[in-house]
C-alpha cells in the first residue's frame, strides 16, 4: 500500500492532461474542488391551505410578485416513458411490432403522459462502417410520436447494452469499434486483475485518434451532429430533450461493477473495482504523479482496496480510518474523479455547441450508487468515479459541470426506500443519495429528472417517487422536475398496473402535491384514490 512520507509535497486537486490535436499543447486543469457548500440565501414562501375563491387571481399576484410564469405551478411535473430495449430490430434497425407500438403510444397519450424516451444506440445507427448512419427506425418512432401527440426525449447511447450475444437485449458497440479494440485492447477499461470491460471506451483515450483516425470524442460529436441534421424538422415540436450518454448505462461514471452481476442481492454489497489500468489511464496517472514528484503513486489503483464483495472495514483503503483519507488517497481520488469530470466537460461542450439555438433541453445522467452511503468512505461511489464521502461532497461538482452548459441532471433510484434497501445492506441509503443530489441540483439551479431503477408498479413505489420529487420541486423559483418511467412493456398495460400508473401520472401533473418541504424527514404524503370516471378512462385505454 502506498503511504505518504512526512515530507510529502502539497498539491491541489487538479487534473493534468495534454491535448493531442493540432492546437498548441497546453495543460487542462480543474480548479481546486471545494469540500464545503457555499452559503446561499433562500427565501421561503408559504401558501394558505384554504383554497382561494379565484385561483387565477392568486396566480396573477404570484407572477407580479416573482416575475415568473405560473404555468409550471398549475401543471406540476411531466412524466415520460422509456421505450422497450428491443423497440428496434438488431442489427437492421427497423421498428418492431408496429401495430402494438401504435396502440401503446395512443394509450400513453390518453393517460396524460407527456412523451417517450427513445434510446438511440450507437451500435445500431453506425453499426458497420464509420460515418455511415442508419436512422430509419428512429425516424419511424418520432413520426409515430408526432401522430399520437407525444413528445420525444432522445438518449444518445454510446455504450453497450446487454451482457453478450445470448442476451435478448444485446446491442454491442459498433462492429468497426470492436475491431479496433481487438487490435488495441487498452481502448477498453481494465481493472487491477487485467479484466477488460467493453461497455464503454476508456476515457483515457478521449482525444486520441484511435478510431479510424478519429478520437472517441470526435466520433460521439459527429454522431450527434448527424442526428441533429436528420431530425431537425422535429426539434421543439416533437423532440424536446436530448440526454447525452457519458459512460456505461449512459451515466457519467466508470464501469466499476461487472455487467454480468445483475442480481440486486449481489450488487447491493459490491465495493467495485477502480478502472484505471489500461495504458491510457496509466499514462495520465503517471503524468500527474510525476508533476508533484511522487512517481511511486503512479503504479495504478490503490493497493489494499479489498475484494469486490468484501466488507469495507476489512479493506485497508476503504475502512473508516483507511488510506482513502491519506495524502495518497486524496491525490488518487482527485485524479480519478477529475478524469471523469474532464470527460463530462468535453462531451457537454460538444453537445451544447451542436444543439445550440434549437428548442431542446440537454441533460446528463448520474448513477444512483447508494450501496455504502452510510459508511465513512462510500467505496462503491469512489470506484464509480464520484469522490463523495462523509467529509466531501462529490455530487456538487457534477451539478456545477452540468449547470455551466445548461444541462439538466438525471438520476435513478427515485422509487427506492431505505427500509427495503437496508434489509439487504445496512450501509445502503438510496433516499439520502437522492436527497444529496437534489440539493446539489437546487444549489446549481438546474432542472432535475428522476428515474426508477426497476419496473416497480406497486403503489408504494409510485408514492416514494412522489415523496422524492416533492423534496426537490418544493417552492417558488425551483427549476422544473420531470420523471422518466423505465420502461414500457406488456406488464405496464395490465389492468391493475395501468390503474396505478395512470393515477401516478395525474398526481405528478397536479401541482397541489408539490408543497414546500425543505426537511430531510420521512413525512407521509397522501395518495389519491381513483375516481369512477378515471377508472372508466383506464378501461377504454
Amino acid at each position: 500500500m502506498a503511504i505518504a512520507s512526512p515530507s510529502t509535497p502539497s498539491f491541489s486537486a487538479s487534473i493534468c492532461c495534454t491535448r493531442t490535436d493540432s492546437t498548441p499543447a497546453r495543460s487542462l486543469r480543474f480548479p481546486p474542488i471545494q469540500t464545503r457548500l457555499q452559503s446561499r440565501q433562500f427565501t421561503l414562501s408559504c401558501r394558505s391551505s384554504v383554497p382561494s375563491s379565484n385561483e387565477s387571481d392568486g396566480d396573477l399576484q404570484y407572477e407580479i410578485q416573482h416575475g415568473v410564469s405560473t404555468d409550471h405551478r398549475r401543471r406540476g411535473s411531466l412524466v415520460f416513458v422509456t421505450l422497450p430495449l428491443d423497440a428496434l430490430n438488431f442489427p437492421v434497425g427497423t421498428m418492431k411490432r408496429k401495430k402494438a407500438m401504435v396502440q401503446s403510444f395512443r394509450a400513453l397519450a390518453a393517460a396524460g403522459v407527456e412523451g417517450v424516451v427513445m434510446e438511440v444506440w450507437w451500435g445500431l445507427v453506425e453499426s458497420e462502417l464509420p460515418r455511415v448512419y442508419n436512422w430509419e427506425g428512429y425516424l419511424e418512432i418520432v413520426v409515430l410520436a408526432k401522430r399520437c401527440g407525444l413528445k420525444v426525449r432522445a438518449e444518445m447511447a454510446f455504450h453497450q447494452c446487454g451482457t453478450g450475444p445470448d442476451d435478448p437485449f444485446w446491442i454491442p458497440l459498433p462492429q468497426w469499434v470492436r475491431e479496433e479494440i481487438d487490435k488495441d485492447p487498452d481502448l477498453a477499461y481494465s481493472d487491477r486483475f487485467g479484466r477488460r470491460n467493453m461497455e464503454y471506451i476508456s476515457i483515457g483515450c478521449d482525444v486520441l485518434p484511435v478510431l479510424h483516425g478519429r478520437s472517441p470524442i470526435q466520433a460521439y460529436t459527429e454522431f450527434m451532429r448527424s442526428f441533429r441534421d436528420t431530425f431537425i424538422p422535429f426539434f421543439g415540436g416533437v423532440i424536446t430533450g436530448i440526454q447525452v450518454g457519458m459512460g456505461p448505462a449512459g451515466e457519467l461514471r466508470y464501469p466499476s461493477f461487472p455487467l454480468q452481476k445483475t442480481a440486486r442481492t449481489l450488487r447491493s454489497r459490491e465495493l467495485g473495482e477502480f478502472q484505471c489500468h489500461d495504458k491510457y489511464m496509466l499514462a495520465s496517472l503517471n503524468a500527474c504523479a510525476g508533476e508533484i514528484g511522487m512517481r511511486e503513486w503512479a503504479n495504478g489503483g490503490p493497493i489494499g482496496a479489498g475484494s469486490l464483495m468484501q466488507n469495507p472495514e476489512g479493506s485497508e483503503f476503504f475502512k473508516s480510518d483507511g488510506s482513502w483519507n491519506s495524502p495518497y488517497g486524496e491525490f488518487f481520488l482527485a485524479w480519478y474523479s477529475g478524469m471523469l469530470l474532464l470527460h463530462g466537460e468535453r462531451i457537454c461542450r460538444e453537445a451544447e455547441s451542436i444543439f445550440r439555438g434549437l428548442e431542446v433541453n440537454l441533460s446528463g445522467k448520474v448513477a444512483g450508487i447508494h450501496w455504502h452511503y452510510r459508511t465513512e468512505s462510500h467505496p462503491s461511489e469512489l470506484t464509480a468515479g464520484y469522490y463523495n464521502t462523509s467529509i466531501r461532497d462529490g455530487l456538487l461538482p457534477i451539478a456545477r459541470l452540468f449547470g455551466r452548459y445548461g444541462f439538466s441532471m438525471c438520476c435513478t433510484c427515485f422509487e427506492m426506500q431505505d427500509a427495503e434497501a437496508q434489509q439487504m445492506n445496512p450501509d445502503s441509503s438510496p433516499e439520502s443519495f437522492v436527497k444529496q443530489l437534489s440539493l446539489a441540483a437546487r444549489l446549481c439551479d438546474i432542472p432535475l429528472q428522476g428515474e426508477n431503477c426497476a419496473s416497480s408498479l406497486d403503489d408504494g413505489s409510485f408514492e416514494q417517487v412522489l415523496r422524492m420529487s416533492r423534496f426537490y420541486w418544493n417552492g417558488p423559483g425551483t427549476p422544473t422536475f420531470s420523471f422518466n418511467f423505465v420502461r414500457m412493456d406488456k406488464n405496464l398495460f395490465e389492468y391493475r398496473n395501468w390503474v396505478s400508473f395512470t393515477r401516478f401520472v395525474r398526481q405528478m401533473s397536479d401541482a397541489k402535491f408539490f408543497r414546500p418541504n425543505l426537511g430531510f424527514g420521512d413525512g407521509d404524503m397522501p395518495f389519491l384514490s381513483l375516481s369512477a370516471s378515471s377508472t372508466a378512462g383506464v378501461v377504454l385505454a
